[in-house]
């Protein structure tokens, strides 16, 4: 019994050998970024070529990609986060991490995937590497200045009270 590269803890036949395969297709975005993962490790070049959207198999280069997938050493895959792609749904997104070392190097592959399900099979779009994008907060309450009475009541200064 092979364990499935993805992570998953089920062995590759009972997880994304299917797959790999193509004896079934991925049934939510998060499976089909998991099959990608194992497609990589196990240098199924075709695979990977066959889950991409349409629009983006013109900037898929083959051979790069098998030179790449081969000269590197897969370490882990984990799925920060994963939304969309219920029932119904025809687009969902993936969080995840890829670690692997390439030429005695450690990387670790951040990327925020897009996925789109067209006739039934979900296909990878495009990805936000790095992850996503933190959320900017704003402020909801005035700026105290250094000399403005301090927000918590004492009745000093901000800059003699909270503010130090």
């Amino acid at each position: 019994m092979t364990d499935c590269p993805c992570g998953s803890g089920l062995a590759l036949a009972a997880c994304c050998g299917p797959y790999l395969a193509g004896e079934a297709a991925a049934p939510t975005p998060e499976a089909l970024m998991r099959s990608r993962y194992s497609a990589f490790v196990t240098v199924n070049i075709d695979y990977l070529h066959d889950t991409l959207a349409p629009e983006a198999r013109g900037d898929f280069e083959r051979t790069e990609t098998e030179i790449w997938a081969k000269d590197s050493k897969w370490l882990g895959l984990t799925i920060n986060a994963a939304e969309g792609g219920g029932e119904g749904e025809d687009s969902g997104t993936v969080d995840f991490t890829a670690r692997y070392r390439n030429k005695g190097q450690p990387y670790a592959h951040r990327e925020l995937s897009n996925f789109r399900r067209e006739g039934g099979r979900w296909f990878y779009v495009d990805g936000q590497i790095g992850g996503p994008r933190p959320v900017t907060q704003q402020r909801t309450t005035p700026k105290l200045g250094r000399n403005d009475p301090c927000s918590c009541g004492s009745g000093k200064k901000f800059k003699k009270c909270c503010g130090v």
